[in-house]
């Protein structure tokens, strides 16, 4: 690293309220260095680690998240503002990806062995590379990390995390249970630094892998700088999901799963549904009920019981995601419900249903990061399914029928995303694979395949011999 990076600060800021959390300074350039080295040399005991060794420490890990459940979950939602309820089942999913990692890791890397053709003998194994990389968002301040760490360290790699700054409370704080449940030292490490220290960590020859969940634009640029130094990536990018509402859908619970799924998370979550694609047939009955039900959800402070809609993570992105309205109903939009900025502390903003949603609105191409949904006619299921398509990304999306064998041809057949939901919205699952295609990135977590995207699939030839 050229140059010294001086020590500035930065504060965090509860988006409830708007006032400062906590004030935190960057670390240097040599104490990254320094860190970066502990971790390399950390990587070299645990490679050789079993399995079963590292998987009594995951487990601890788990178990230790739940010791610190009630700590974490405030900290989260003091931080990016999601309802505390919502947090909580977010350290109960952290704990889960722990156990399945554990349990799986010994199948999913287990060496495999082939007949080869001129008589000999293959065996393949999963090596672990080294140290990877990981650049996380703040909308799961738990759950990114959790997701990436888990899965390298099992796989016998070290990990280090630069989270978003808005979370850096998170972060630290998990980085104190990584070690409080015996973890040893340098295999997880939280870097407090800002981009141009990024870069150089990329660049560093130790660290081999980089993982990033984030904006299209952020992935295109880690992509490229991953790629000038011939290291593998991992990118989640998120996505506009389409959800589709077929004629012979369960009417009730589409309104129900599509309310949840447009503002689970405060809507900030990746996999939500966004778009909403309703047949012809049903498309009235659908807007009546999904209207109504969006007007009616309680907007307010998240650690309280009642609300159902908590503040958005910071001020920009309150102001971002009503641009997007504001310039979608400025090209022919109309807003069905919410819409305005509502005044007094904090960045709160409405469940807003924006109909009439056509292409050349944000509304009906971008990703709109927050609790406003676009709401869309097709003509019928072939119609719905062109248009769910019609879309730069592919992350996840969604069917509300009662034909669950058609909905899976559908999905297996039409489907251009990584993940669809039947009668159901998106979540996170340990045991299915998680990742998209098109501008939604490229790579795998959950279900076994995360612990293959780093590790080096290694080939070894035995001749037969005469």
């Amino acid at each position: 690293m050229k140059t010294e990076t001086k020590n500035k600060s930065f504060k965090t800021i509860n988006p409830a309220t708007g006032k400062d959390l906590s004030s935190y300074t960057y670390i240097t350039d040599n104490e990254v260095s320094e860190k970066i080295e502990k971790s390399q040399k950390a990587f070299l005991e645990w490679r050789f680690m079993s399995f079963e060794e590292r998987g009594k420490i995951i487990k601890a890990i788990g178990k230790e998240l739940q010791n610190s459940k009630e700590v974490l979950s405030e900290l989260m939602t003091d931080e990016m503002g999601k309802l505390l309820k919502q947090s909580y089942q977010e350290v109960d999913l952290c704990s889960g990806i722990c156990t399945y990692a554990a349990d799986n890791a010994a199948k999913v890397l287990k060496n495999e062995t082939r007949e080869l053709s001129n008589g000999g003998k293959g065996i393949i194994t999963y090596a672990p590379i080294g140290i990877i990389y990981g650049i996380q968002p703040w909308n799961y301040p738990s759950y990114q990390v959790i997701r990436y760490a888990i899965t390298n360290l099992m796989a016998g790699n070290s990990v280090l995390l630069k989270h978003a700054s808005n979370v850096t409370g998170t972060a630290v704080l998990l980085e104190s249970i990584f070690k409080k449940a015996g973890l040893p030292e340098g295999l997880f490490t939280v870097l407090i630094i800002d981009h141009d220290q990024s870069d150089a960590i990329i660049k560093n020859k130790l660290v081999r892998g980089v993982t990033l969940t984030g904006s299209p634009d952020a992935g295109k640029a880690i992509g490229e700088k991953s790629g000038a130094q011939i290291k593998k990536t991992v990118l989640e990018l998120g996505s506009n999901d389409a959800y589709i509402i077929l004629e012979d859908a369960d009417m009730e619970n589409a309104i129900k799963e599509s309310v949840k799924g447009r503002t689970y998370n405060n809507g900030e979550t990746c996999i939500a549904s966004k778009r909403f694609i309703a047949v012809e047939a049903v498309y009235e009955q659908f807007k009546e009920g999904f209207v109504k039900a969006m007007s009616q959800l309680t907007l307010g402070d998240p650690k309280d019981k009642k609300t159902q809609l908590g503040p958005l993570a910071r001020k920009d992105l309150r102001e971002d995601i009503h641009k997007q309205v504001t310039e979608s109903v400025a090209n022919g939009a109309e807003i069905l419900c919410g819409g305005q900025i509502p005044k007094g502390d904090g960045y709160y903003y409405p469940a807003t249903v924006l109909g009439n949603v056509k292409p050349g609105q944000p509304a009906y191409h971008d990703e709109l990061f927050g609790p406003v949904a676009s709401l869309i006619k097709a003509k019928d299921a072939e119609d719905a399914m062109r248009i769910a398509n019609d879309s730069r990304f592919g992350l996840g999306g969604g069917i509300f029928s009662k034909d669950v064998e058609g909905a899976i041809k559908l999905a297996e057949k039409h489907f251009d995303t990584g993940m669809v939901f039947i009668n159901s919205f998106g979540l996170a699952d340990p045991h299915m694979p998680f990742g998209g295609v098109k501008d939604s990135g490229f790579g795998r977590e959950h279900g076994g395949f995360g612990m293959k995207e780093f590790v080096n699939i290694k080939a070894i030839v035995i001749s037969k011999g005469k």
